[in-house]
Formats: C-alpha cells, sequence, structure tokens
C-alpha cells in the first residue's frame, strides 16, 4: 500500500513538475511578444494603474497639496454621504443623466449604425462622417448655446414667440427647472460618436453566410437576424461601446460647464466630475476630491459588471 501510495505522489510531483516547465516554456517562447507589450504595460500602470491607486489611498488622507497628506481614515466618505449636500445633489443628477442618455444612446448609436450599414459604401462614409463630426469637433456644443439662449434672440425662443407658444423668452441656461432638460438633450447628440463607429465596424465584419444558414435554422425576418446572428457575432464592438458609453454618461462636466457655467444655478447642473473639479481645483481638497473619485470609479465599475451580464445574455 506504502509503495503505492508512493507511486502517486510520484506521478503527481512529476505532472506538477511538467506544468511548470511547460509554462516556463511558453513564457520563454513567447519572450518577443512580452518584450513588446512591454512598452504598453509601464505606460498603463504609471499613468493609468498608478494614479487610482493614488487616488484611492488619498481619499482616506486629509491633503491640501501643501502639507503632507494626514490620515482621517473614513472621515472623508461620511462627510461626502452625510453632510455635502452639493454631493448629493450631483449624485443625484448623475444617476439621472446615466439612466438616460447611456440606454438611449447606446440604443441610438446601434439603430443608426444598423441603418447606415445597407447603405452603398460612398454614402455609408459620408453619413458617418455626419454623425460622427460633434466628436471630431470637440467643442462643438457650444452652438447649442444660440439655439438655448436666454433671450428673444436665441433660435428655440425666437420661434417659439413668432408662432405665438410663449410670450416671453424662456430662461432654458438660467432656470433650474430646464437646465438638466437641456444638458441631456446636447449630451445624447455628442454621445452619438465613438459607439457608433464600433457598431458600423461590427456590423461590417459580420459573416454574411450567416444570413443563409439562419433562414435554413428558422431565422424569417430582420428582428430575428439582429438578435440571433447580428448581434451575437459583434459582442466585441457591443462591449466596447458599452464601456465607453457609460464613461460618457458619468463623466458629463464639459457640457454642463460650457452652457450653464460652474456652479451652475441652484446646482441644477452640478455632476460628480464638475463637484471633483470644484473640490480639488477650487478649495484643494485633494483627499476629499479623491474620495469622490473613488466613488464615481466604483459606481462605474459596477455598471460596467451589470452591463457585461446583461451582453452575455444576448442571443440566447
Amino acid at each position: 500500500m506504502s509503495s503505492a501510495g508512493n507511486g502517486k505522489n510520484l506521478i503527481m510531483q512529476n505532472n506538477i513538475s511538467n506544468k511548470k516547465l511547460s509554462l516556463k516554456h511558453r513564457i520563454y517562447m513567447g519572450r518577443h511578444n512580452y518584450v513588446l507589450m512591454a512598452p504598453f504595460l509601464i505606460m498603463f500602470a504609471i499613468f493609468t494603474l498608478l494614479p487610482v491607486l493614488v487616488s484611492i489611498c488619498l481619499g482616506f488622507t486629509y491633503y491640501n497639496c501643501l502639507n503632507t497628506p494626514r490620515f482621517t481614515g473614513w472621515d472623508n466618505y461620511l462627510r461626502l454621504f452625510l453632510e455635502d449636500n452639493i454631493f448629493l445633489t450631483a449624485f443625484k443628477n448623475t444617476m439621472i443623466f446615466a439612466l438616460i442618455t447611456g440606454p438611449i444612446s447606446y440604443m441610438l448609436c446601434f439603430f443608426f449604425a444598423w441603418l447606415i450599414n445597407d447603405l452603398s459604401r460612398h454614402m455609408r462614409t459620408v453619413v458617418t462622417a455626419i454623425f460622427y463630426a460633434p466628436v471630431l469637433s470637440g467643442q462643438a456644443y457650444s452652438i447649442w448655446t444660440f439655439f438655448f439662449s436666454s433671450d428673444s434672440y436665441g433660435i428655440i425662443n425666437g420661434t417659439l414667440m413668432r408662432f405665438g407658444i410663449i410670450d416671453e423668452p424662456i430662461g432654458w441656461l438660467t432656470d433650474p427647472s430646464y437646465i438638466l432638460g437641456v444638458i441631456i438633450v446636447v449630451q445624447l447628440w455628442m454621445s452619438l460618436g465613438t459607439g457608433f463607429l464600433s457598431f458600423i465596424a461590427g456590423l461590417q465584419g459580420v459573416d454574411r453566410s450567416l444570413y443563409e444558414a439562419g433562414v435554413m435554422d428558422g431565422v424569417h425576418n430582420r428582428l430575428q437576424e439582429v438578435w440571433f446572428i447580428t448581434l451575437p457575432s459583434m459582442k466585441p464592438q457591443l462591449l466596447f461601446g458599452a464601456v465607453m458609453q457609460i464613461v460618457a454618461s458619468f463623466s458629463v462636466a464639459d457640457v454642463s460647464v460650457s452652457l450653464v457655467g460652474s456652479p451652475s444655478p441652484q446646482y441644477a447642473g452640478e455632476t460628480i466630475v464638475t463637484h471633483i473639479m470644484d473640490v480639488g481645483n477650487t478649495r484643494f481638497e485633494m483627499g476629499y476630491a479623491c474620495a469622490v473619485a473613488t466613488v464615481l470609479f466604483l459606481l462605474m465599475a459596477f455598471t460596467n459588471f451589470l452591463v457585461k451580464r446583461l451582453l452575455a445574455r444576448v442571443g440566447s
């Protein structure tokens, strides 16, 4: 019995050693790939991973950019949710942005990409450039100040007054009851960009023979084609587009600052990112700003996890 047990132990040790040798051998054989990946990994660690880790650590300190960070434990987070009413307003506004602009812009990106995919090559190129123009132009959202100007010279106010719908100009960018809706409209217009391009690329990469095979398997209309063939064939592009939409919807700041300023009237356009800018760049409370940024990071990571789980069910 003991000899048999010893034999089994020797076999297990040999298998383990063989696996270790094979792993080392694979690493050695792929050493050139690791060398080529090294610059990216180093830059990613320095400019992405390290700042995130430092921000998380500073979130537990009091740091004003002048003195040495002083550990304060959970004080920043307690202040965040129990004392900072502006953050709670910014959190509410950000969640409204994310719940409205995220799903709607994601579906619009796919819908327009799906429609454009059936156009001719030259027409598809022209229409794609038109949709992507707001992203290329950078500050294109500034033109919306002429549309939503709060005086009678604004395009929307002037049109409504000309047709007798309103008697006096509406303060689209000054009245807190309208500010959030205006920013959502502009953000939706700006969001038809990177995700839209990824969907176009994904649709172009779908194997056309799958549609012919789908007809033989019982797929009889376009909606079934989309659900059972198109979407499963472009899951990487769907995931990339989802990540980009999550980042865009949770990091709204430039549009709000450009249209209504910072801080906005009664903080109606305040978001988590604009609150981080206010606390960190204006008050120099970097420790507190890092705590706010950590909450935003965890919120985005959790949303990304949920979206991945939902996308895994596509086509099933």
